[in-house]
């Protein structure tokens, strides 16, 4: 089981370099950013958020979780996932989400929200012909886009739905669901891999990105995953806390990461949910479990 951590879509970009070398000390197999442009707070772009951290890490991997990919010309995503697996050395991992939940973005861009998932699809095919040295349709004709010279990306699909999963199996290498129980990730991966097989393709593996709440005690934990969770998606979630997300002390929710891992999720994308300043404090809170976990 590898453990990343989620940096905070709402921090200065000032403190991005200085949060990723921080969890490249603690441990963490890889840091992700997520990105809206519009959301009803500041949120950073991964691309960049990225590149930030590429520069003050050595090892650590970088995974977009996710990039709104289709709010992006196909052919600028590609070039941009390119740059900036160049400038990481290698390390970069592109994670791709649908949105929608905020129809406003996809209006401010000049994109209806109605073709998301087809632009996604669209999207795929071209930055995974172009990572390849392969020509990629523009305006109907097969184009080669000015090379950058890379290598594979791993390419991350999130999501909940079925969807998802499906879009997965057909241009995925790891499907990340978020908000689900362990159960659900083993149904998903199963119907991912059902599709991967049908393509001729590898299997898919198993992501999470898992919202997670860190107190002294279950209880106290449990009201800030609530209480979090409503402010940031405007809904009650007390009814899917129980199964669906990872709380208690350190320990706990390492242990429940390893229940995740059991079911498939190889890969667990640690999102704190914290009140306002305590994201540091629940970073070296896991961070301190992870490493007495290694000793």
């Amino acid at each position: 089981m590898k453990i990343g951590l989620m940096l905070p879509g709402t921090a200065d970009a000032a403190e991005i370099p200085t949060l990723a070398a921080r969890a490249e000390e603690l441990g963490f197999d890889f840091v992700g950013s997520g990105e809206h442009v519009l959301f009803g707070s500041p949120t950073s772009n991964a691309f960049v958020t990225l590149a930030a951290a590429a520069a003050a890490t050595s090892r650590i991997r970088l995974l977009s979780a996710v990039t709104l990919l289709p709010l992006y010309p196909a052919a600028l995503a590609a070039k941009m996932t390119a740059t900036v697996e160049r400038l990481s050395g290698g390390r970069f991992e592109l994670g791709v989400g649908v949105g929608g939940e905020n129809p406003a973005e996809f209006a401010a861009c000049g994109v209806p929200v109605s073709a998301r998932g087809r632009r996604t699809d669209a999207a795929l095919a071209t930055v995974r012909a172009y990572l390849a040295g392969e020509a990629v349709a523009v305006e109907g004709e097969p184009t080669h886009l000015d090379p950058l010279p890379t290598r594979p990306v791993p390419i991350w699909v999130g999501g909940r739905a079925e969807a998802s999963m499906r879009r997965a199996g057909r241009a995925g290498d790891v499907w990340m669901p978020y908000l689900c129980s362990p159960d659900r990730v083993r149904r998903g991966l199963r119907v991912a891999n059902d599709v991967a097989a049908e393509q001729g393709r590898p299997p898919v593996t198993g992501g999470l990105l898992a919202w997670s709440a860190i107190a002294d005690t279950r209880a106290e934990a449990r009201a800030l995953a609530v209480g979090t969770l409503k402010r940031i998606y405007g809904q009650d979630m007390d009814r899917i806390v129980d199964a669906c997300v990872p709380y208690g002390t350190p320990d706990e929710v390492l242990a429940r990461f390893g229940e995740y891992a059991e079911a498939g999720a190889e890969q667990i994308l640690f999102a704190p949910l914290c009140a306002e300043g305590g994201h540091a404090a629940a970073v070296e809170a896991v961070g301190g479990a992870l490493r007495a976990r290694e000793q």
